[in-house]
């Protein structure tokens, strides 16, 4: 297989620089908290299917740390692969310099670089079997020679094992089968698949390969697709002015200089395949070869864009559309965006062909603009280059930190440190039992810090999420601990002192220190430090 200079070059550069974001990133709530995915592997978790536990892992059990840069490993070298397959999947639909310039944007699109390439997140495994699966997906559906009728093959097959795949990644994967499913049924020359036997067999191999998260699921109550598919039930009414703002912030996490082009481009194909009938009945009408081959071309280029539009359009359009009524995460509707950036690669080649000087100031023009914003932003989150007062600030800084969301990333040696150094808080963690936070997040926090010390971690809330399946709530009677939270996640409405929700519970609660997370010379968290011992009775949990 003969790879492009620039292909090669492209899939170095963005490797180099997610691995330098990896490793001087700090650490986010979500990447933490998946972390103890790792410690505590299972055929599934309340959050999401088992895959990201690997991801998180594979860094870990190859080198023994528990760094930023180990935790992500995974994340990092599956988005070269998602790039590259992704590249493939290109070529075959729409040529060499489609899928060049689709690889360029891809690279350079923030989100993808951020939540499918960097960050310890569900979507890096689904990313990557979702890449495949289009790929072996274009092979089956577009063989080299179009002239004949197509019949089904074994890639039919594999198509359901990799939607399986993508669905242990992140439950999105089911989306990505019904995509396909949905250009099957749409496509004349392709319906046959959905009634062959290696249907049969891709649904066969679908069912094996998740049917570890079912079996998790029968065994607890069906509590993750309980908890996923409730959070997408309106719990008000329709408002336009969210949905708005669901738009604008999807455009500022592609760039908008993508962001726009995806939009339009997706909608005008989309309008397109409305007119299809009269270009199929224009197509019958051919009177000699040269008409006809030419027909057959132009309908077939219509089901490769056919094929990207029903594992894309639905998903980014369908979550926009949710985002009126409910409050929608980015990465929900990204895989959506990611897969109709083929069709915007396609657009943009053949622009090329009369307007190259355009779309190489229109790439370039992207990414001088948005790699230094990338970098500032990351200086900003490790040094705190904007904070007003820190050592690191430019100009005395202008956002006090107290202010600041990417304080809420936290470097995780500190944290561990400050467990090491303080003589107390050693000598206190070495006689307790076990260590437990207040909320979920910061529990996967001090978790990542305290691990090599060797001491279980857990939560006590009325929001467990993952924890509520990892002990059981009489595990820990009798038991002292440590209770380490955040003044960030300190204080809780129902309980008039913070400490009040754990009254009665506990013989005692006494604060042994604070330990203060610097950024710049200044403290921007704090994590105090209470004793705990011994606990009385179980806390109350809503599940598990």
């Amino acid at each position: 297989m003969k790879v492009d200079r620039w292909v090669i070059a492209i899939l170095l550069w963005g490797l180099l620089f997610r691995v330098i974001c990896s490793i001087y990133l700090n650490v986010g709530f979500d990447e933490a908290y998946y972390y103890l995915y790792t410690q505590n592997l299972n055929l599934s978790y309340f959050d999401h299917p088992p895959l990201v536990a690997f991801t998180a892992g594979l860094g870990v059990w190859l080198t023994g740390a528990v760094t930023p840069f180990t935790i992500r490993i995974g994340g990092v070298l599956l988005y070269t692969g998602t790039l590259f397959f992704t590249y493939l999947a290109s070529k075959k639909l729409f040529g060499d310099r489609a899928a060049t310039l689709t690889l360029a944007i891809l690279t350079t699109i923030p989100i993808f670089q951020i939540a499918f390439g960097i960050l310890t997140l569900p979507d890096n495994a689904l990313m990557f079997f979702w890449a495949v699966c289009l790929w072996v997906a274009t092979e089956e559906f577009f063989p080299n020679d179009h002239t004949r009728e197509y019949q089904p093959t074994y890639r039919f097959a594999l198509i359901g094992l990799l939607v399986g795949l993508a669905f242990l990644g992140k439950y999105h994967g089911v989306l990505l089968g019904g995509g396909i499913g949905l250009f099957c049924l749409i496509s004349n020359r392709h319906r046959r698949a959905l009634f062959s036997v290696w249907n049969l067999v891709a649904i066969a191999l679908l069912l094996a390969v998740t049917s570890p998260v079912v079996i998790w699921n029968a065994q607890h109550e069906w509590a993750s697709f309980r908890f996923q598919s409730g959070r997408a039930v309106p719990s008000e009414g329709y408002n336009f002015e969210r949905l708005l703002v669901t738009v604008l912030v999807a455009l500022g996490y592609l760039f908008p200089t993508f962001g726009i082009p995806i939009w339009w481009t997706s909608f005008r194909t989309f309008g397109e395949l409305l007119s299809s009938k009269n270009r199929q009945l224009k197509n019958q009408e051919a009177q000699d070869d040269q008409e006809s081959q030419i027909a057959i071309a132009s309908e077939i280029l219509h089901q490769k864009r056919l094929l990207i539009l029903c594992v894309s359009l639905p998903i980014f359009f369908g979550f926009t559309f949710m985002g009126g009524f409910i409050q929608i995460l980015p990465s929900w509707h990204m895989p959506g965006f990611f897969g109709a950036t083929l069709l915007l690669g396609e657009r943009a080649a053949t622009v090329q062909l009369k307007r190259p000087k355009f779309i190489r100031n229109w790439l370039w023009g992207s990414g001088i603009v948005i790699l230094p914003l990338l970098m500032i932003g990351l200086l900003h989150v490790h040094l705190g280059i904007a904070q007003k007062g820190g050592s690191a600030a430019i100009a005395g800084g202008f956002w006090e930190a107290k202010d600041d969301p990417s304080t809420q990333m936290i470097d995780i040696e500190q944290l561990r440190q400050a467990f090491i150094d303080t003589p107390i808080l050693k000598e206190e963690l070495a006689k307790s039992d076990f260590v437990f936070s207040n909320n979920f997040f910061v529990a996967g926090q001090v978790g990542m810090a305290i691990e090599p010390l060797g001491k279980k971690v857990t939560c006590f809330d009325e929001d467990l999420r993952g924890f509520a399946y990892w002990s059981k709530a009489e595990d820990f009677v009798g038991k002292s601990s440590l209770y380490v939270t955040s003044e960030l996640f300190l204080k809780d409405d129902r309980y008039p002192q913070p400490l009040d929700k754990y009254q009665g519970y506990f013989q005692s609660l006494e604060k042994i220190a604070d330990i203060p997370i610097k950024r710049g010379g200044q403290a921007v968290q704090i994590f105090p430090v209470y004793r705990a011992s011994p606990m009385l009775k179980p806390y109350p949990r809503p599940y598990g």
